[in-house]
C-alpha cells in the first residue's frame, strides 16, 4: 500500500454511482493541487469493460467532466493493498467489501456519506432505474461525500 492517500469507490456494477464518485474525488484532488491514485469498481461483474451509463456520462459532462477512459471493473483482492481508503456507496457494498477484505489488509473501509454532517449511515441511492434528476442527486451526494472525505483525510 502506498503512503499517500488513495481511494477506490465501489458500487454494484461500476457504471452509475462509483464512476461519478471517482470523478468527484478527482475534481477535489485537482482543486487541492494533488495527484492521487483514484479509481472505481463494482462488487459484481455484470458490466465489466463497459463505459459508464449514458446518464452518468451526461451528468459528468454537465459538470465539465469526462468519463472517457472509465470502464467498469470488479473489485479485486489486490485493491485491498493498493488503496488506503475503499469507499462503499451503500451499506450492501460495505458488507460485501468486509467479506472480501483480506485479513492482512490495512485499507480503511468507509461508507461514502459517513463524513457528511447529518448523513452518517446513509446510502447514496442507486439512480439506475430512476430519472435524470436521480443522477443529479447522486452527483450532489458523491460530491458532498468526496469533499467531506477529503477534509478528513487530506487536511
Amino acid at each position: 500500500m502506498t503512503s499517500s492517500p488513495s481511494f477506490l469507490f465501489v458500487c454494484t456494477g461500476n457504471i452509475c454511482r462509483s464512476p461519478l464518485a471517482e470523478l468527484a474525488m478527482r475534481q477535489e484532488a485537482e482543486r487541492r493541487g494533488l495527484s492521487l491514485d483514484i479509481d472505481s469498481a463494482g462488487t459484481g461483474n455484470w458490466h465489466v469493460g463497459a463505459p459508464p451509463d449514458h446518464r452518468s456520462r451526461a451528468i459528468a459532462e454537465k459538470h465539465g467532466l469526462t468519463t472517457r477512459g472509465q470502464h467498469a471493473r470488479q473489485v479485486k483482492p489486490e485493491d485491498f493493498d493498493r488503496f488506503t481508503h475503499i469507499v462503499a456507496l451503500d451499506r450492501s457494498h460495505l458488507k460485501a467489501l468486509k467479506r472480501l477484505k483480506p485479513a492482512h489488509s490495512q485499507a480503511e473501509l468507509v461508507l461514502m456519506l459517513d463524513d457528511v454532517p447529518g448523513r452518517k449511515g446513509d446510502d447514496v441511492a442507486d439512480p439506475y432505474y430512476g430519472t435524470p434528476e436521480d443522477f443529479e442527486t447522486t452527483w450532489q451526494d458523491v460530491t458532498a461525500g468526496c469533499a467531506a472525505l477529503a477534509r478528513k483525510v487530506l487536511d
